[in-house]
């Protein structure tokens, strides 16, 4: 498995476009998953290098082929807010129950400094692996939706 970390410094000299990895996503995130054009806005906050956004992009491949993805954006809100945000995450259906997922995250949490926040439904699979990582359901989320 081959691991590639991207962020705004080096997606220039990868191979693997932001449509790429949007179109990745859409797929394998299935019923967890955004709208293409909202994936493609954080891959955009991820990558970018004004002040105050940021972010990076963790991926597994196999000859060039995605088959997994971490997008991580920075806070800029250290101490009181964790300093990234887990967005996404996902797995190649083919790959799923290989490691990947796990592999993944044990890159970002080493490459990360400061706290990661994350948001998973209660039925997603993936909690457990959240939880055998360390990550603790500290909050009830609620939302207004205007």
């Amino acid at each position: 498995m081959n691991i590639v970390i991207i962020d705004s410094t080096n997606y220039e000299q990868t191979s693997f476009t932001k449509e790429a990895i949007a179109d990745f996503l859409v797929t394998a995130l299935e019923q967890y998953g955004d709208k293409k054009e909202d994936i493609l806005k954080c891959l955009d906050y991820a990558l970018s290098r004004e002040p105050g956004k940021g972010g990076m992009i963790t991926l597994t491949h196999e000859n060039e082929k995605i088959t997994g993805v971490v997008v991580i954006n920075h806070t800029g809100m250290a101490d009181y807010i964790p300093e990234h945000i887990l967005v996404y995450i996902a797995v190649d259906s083919s790959q799923r129950g290989k490691g990947v997922g796990k592999a993944l995250m044990e890159t970002v949490i080493k490459a990360t400094s400061g706290s990661i926040a994350l948001h998973v439904e209660p039925d997603n699979p993936a909690r457990r692996l959240y939880e055998r990582l360390g990550f603790t359901s500290k909050y009830l989320e609620m939302r207004l939706h205007k």
